[in-house]
């Protein structure tokens, strides 16, 4: 038994320096940015750049629903929405750590809805792990996991959270 969990933790640790890369900038700005004006999130890549004026100021690997294909339809799918957005406000702490709340459903989403004769859902949200699953560390991303938020590590989160202000552009990418 010790030695199963000694093996677990060591997969683990290894897990998490072999994807700790993910988070290290693409490109630098030459000014200091104090918010962001972009949060772009690409689905198939498990990708969340951030952005100011065009230029990649970072990038995070991401975890997704646990359905992650296709756009959101309804309460429970356990997709991921795709489309334009904003952060509509800020949570410094709760269940998963920070989190910031994604304008989920627009108009178009809750018309959809209407049509289907469902609910559409709502609390999308850019989160950290929280104490459940901050022991993951930047392992998390190897499954998706979430009802249809973006998840990353609660390190990730606090910087993510400075840069942003509410009503900060989300476009989320298939």
């Amino acid at each position: 038994m010790i030695f199963k969990l000694f093996t677990l933790t060591i997969f683990l640790l290894f897990l998490n320096f072999s994807v700790d890369g993910a988070s290290k900038p693409e490109a630098q700005s030459n000014n200091k940015v104090s918010t962001i004006d972009l949060i772009l999130i690409e689905k198939a890549k498990r990708k969340m750049s951030l952005l100011y004026k065009g230029k990649v100021i970072k990038t995070y690997k991401v975890a997704l629903g646990f359905e992650p294909l296709g756009h959101k339809q309804q309460e429970g799918d356990g997709k991921t929405p795709e489309g334009i957005y904003s952060i509509s406000y800020k949570n410094a702490g709760g269940q998963f750590h920070k989190a910031l709340k994604v304008s989920y459903p627009n108009k178009k989403d809750q018309a959809n809805a209407r049509k289907l004769g469902v609910s559409p859902g709502d609390f999308i949200m850019i989160h950290g792990l929280g104490k459940s699953f901050s022991w993951l560390g930047k392992a998390h991303v190897l499954k998706d996991w979430t009802l249809g938020c973006v998840a990353v590590t609660d390190a990730e989160i606090d910087e993510v959270y400075k840069l942003t202000s509410v009503g900060t552009k989300v476009e989320i990418r298939p």
